[in-house]
């Protein structure tokens, strides 16, 4: 165990340079030596937000953040957007995709429940097969969801902490397995970046791993909550809706300082860098245009589990270009891993299919269908049409703002056609003949993390509350 006040760690930190100011100044013939250096196998930086949807990013219109995420817009005004990527509508299931590259009835990672009952060593996890290919990997910030640590899931170096929700102003954190106390707050979000931007330094031309291709999976916990103010938010604000302002725009400044130091590391070039976040935005949905999205996190509807997907990678992904292919974020692990030279192992079937083609400008070939399941719900959807596990069926040309319900005694051609093909689709996948729950066996589930809950919440007030009486004089 270590301990360590704010003022030390900051020291300490400077001290061995992981603490930057963007616009500090750079050794020249460190930068053009960094410049000049050929390009090996490219990184990887994927920065991952939590419970913010489409309707939170201002480069998919949303009204009420156009002006709060100008670092993240410039990623997509330099890269691609894409317009229709699915996660599951759940921070940890999502988590576990990402991570498996496979579908939740695979995996047994249905729920917030069970998404940490899938093991590392009955999967292939992205991590591991980056690392098998010569890759230093490395995780920061939120994990818990997923189970056992991010160094058992294949990642070299780690910094995360002991929740699910926002991690925010504490006095402790975990990093490589060591728990870290600090007996004044420091401020998480802040002591995650900071260890990014000594990383990417460490992998600049100059650093002790120079040369060595790097994963960077930047887990932050913006803008779940707890809704806290931030180091920028006005002293004493309490305002809900100002905080949860400063919030969205805190992480876009940290997008903006990571992709700055790229540029100034010299790694800009051979950095394929990745914005997206694990499913919608929490409560009452934003409008986009006008028009209020449908749906948001916990739900199975669009504004659930499409979220904003940007490929930024100067030189090779298009500028500007706006993508329509679907992607679910099964097709994140063979994307990762084609763009770094690897190839997926064969004791492992997975789900996703790379669009590492897209990314480099080419047609590839896109999927015709994705798949989402929470627990024991499911759809599967297409260029127009959604099937769901109750046999409904949903016209989905006004989305993500309508889902129009289809007669089940419809006569439409079209629809009857859609209907025959998605159904197909999941006869194929069969998600009940996997490792998928009742809902009563779900509802069960829930039942018991609330009682978990309830009875940690009421340990930790009597802890509170003993301490208030031994500091009474």
């Amino acid at each position: 165990m270590s301990s360590l006040s704010r003022r030390e760690f900051l020291r300490t930190a400077l001290a061995t340079g992981a603490v930057a100011s963007v616009g500090g100044p750079l050794a020249g013939a460190a930068r053009k030596a960094a410049r000049a250096k050929p390009a090996g196998k490219p990184n990887i930086v994927f920065i991952f937000g939590d419970d913010w949807g489409l309707d939170n990013t201002g480069c998919y219109g949303s009204d009420r953040h156009k002006d709060r995420t100008p670092q993240i817009d410039a990623l997509a005004a330099g890269g691609i957007r894409f317009e229709r990527c699915y996660s599951t509508p759940l921070c940890g299931p999502t988590r576990c995709q990402i991570n498996t590259g496979r579908y939740p009835f695979h995996t047994g990672g249905l729920t917030n429940q069970t998404a940490g009952q899938p093991l590392s060593k009955d999967e292939y996890p992205l991590a591991r097969i980056l690392t098998e290919a010569g890759y230093d990997t490395c995780h920061l910030g939120k994990w818990r969801q997923v189970g056992e640590t991010p160094g058992d899931w294949g990642f070299g170096e780690y910094i995360t902490d002991p929740t699910a929700g926002g991690w925010y102003w504490q006095k402790s954190y975990t990093k490589n397995g060591q728990l870290i106390e600090t007996p004044e707050e420091i401020y998480y979000p802040d002591v995650c970046h900071e260890y990014a931007l000594e990383f990417l330094r460490r992998h600049a031309a100059s650093g002790s791993a120079s040369g060595q291709p790097f994963y960077l999976y930047y887990a932050s916990h913006f803008v779940h909550g707890p809704i806290l103010r931030t180091p920028d938010s006005k002293p004493g604000e309490t305002d809900p809706v100002a905080l949860y302002n400063d919030n969205i725009a805190y992480l876009d400044k940290q997008v903006g300082s990571l992709v700055a130091e790229l540029d100034k590391l010299g790694l800009r070039e051979n950095t394929m860098i990745v914005f997206s976040t694990d499913n919608g935005t929490v409560g009452q949905p934003n409008s986009i245009g006008g028009r209020t999205i449908n749906g948001v996190k916990g739900t199975m509807l669009e504004g659930g589990s499409r979220v904003p997907f940007l490929v930024n990678w100067k030189g090779v992904a298009p500028a500007g270009r706006v993508l329509k292919d679907l992607v679910d974020f099964s097709d994140l692990l063979p994307t990762f891993v084609e763009v770094a030279g690897a190839k997926l192992p064969a004791s492992r079937k997975y789900d996703g299919r790379s669009f590492a083609p897209q990314i480099r400008g080419r047609k590839g070939t896109p999927r015709e269908w994705i798949f989402v399941q929470l627990g024991s719900r499911w759809y599967v959807r297409d260029d127009g049409w959604k099937l769901n596990q109750a046999g409904e069926l949903f016209d989905m040309k006004d989305s993500p703002f309508v889902e129009q319900l289809v007669p089940a005694d419809t006569k439409d051609q079209a629809a009857v056609a859609a209907r025959r093909r998605l159904q197909a689709v999941l006869d194929q996948l069969n998600p009940r003949g996997g490792k998928t729950i009742s809902p009563e066996a779900e509802e069960a589930a829930k039942k018991r993390q609330k009682t978990a809950q309830q009875k940690q919440g009421q340990k930790q007030g009597k802890k509170q509350g003993k301490k208030k009486k031994a500091a009474q004089p």
